[in-house]
């Protein structure tokens, strides 16, 4: 009867071991992400959207940012592919029609941008890191702009294809926003960010 409550006692404190590491492993991990996120304007879709990449990034100005252009990049990839399928089925008539196909080379500008940008992270340089941090901050607002300028065509339209499209664009704005704010947080880092593992 004692060897089997020893038994038990010893499972339990195992199990509770194994669940604390698991909460410290992830607490470690929440906060890298939270810690990275909160150079941002909508820390939490930042967490949110980053949140896998806690354990690659961990505190690397360099791969956050690269993290934050990626996610961007994904995120305008949906709205292009929607905005396509808007355009050839015809859901929308009169205005909205202009507005569409104004947007749907609105956000092929922002997602050349965006590319163009996570090519620079992948190749960062010492000898031309300012002005690559320059070119970065320069597409990234650009791509933003893009996506105000798709925004700006539907203002004041109805509808619920209209109203499921505002929201998904400006969605992407609040991604692309935090994009642009953990460049910034790398370029402000300096070429020490580059050599951070």
């Amino acid at each position: 009867m004692r060897m089997a409550c020893i038994h038990s006692f010893m499972t339990f404190m195992f199990v509770a071991l194994l669940t604390n590491s698991g909460q410290l492993a992830y607490g470690n991990g929440c906060s890298y992400v939270q810690e990275a996120c909160s150079v941002t304007r909508y820390p939490d879709i930042c967490v949110r959207s980053l949140a896998s990449f806690s354990s690659t990034a961990k505190r690397s100005p360099r791969k956050w940012a690269r993290a934050g252009v990626s996610v961007t990049i994904g995120e305008v990839k949906d709205v292009a592919q929607n905005l396509k399928k808007l355009k050839k089925y015809r859901f929308m008539k009169g205005k909205n029609r202009i507005a569409l196909s104004d947007c749907v080379e609105c956000i092929q500008d922002a997602l050349d941008e965006l590319h163009k940008s996570l090519d620079v992270l992948r190749r960062l340089s010492k000898s031309t890191f300012n002005e690559q941090m320059s070119d970065l901050n320069t597409w990234i607002s650009a791509a933003l702009t893009d996506e105000d300028t798709c925004l700006d065509g539907f203002e004041d339209q109805k509808g619920k294809q209209v109203k499921l499209l505002q929201n998904q664009v400006l969605n992407a704005t609040y991604i692309t926003s935090n994009a642009l704010a953990l460049v910034n947080k790398l370029a402000a880092t300096g070429l020490a960010s580059i050599t951070v593992p």
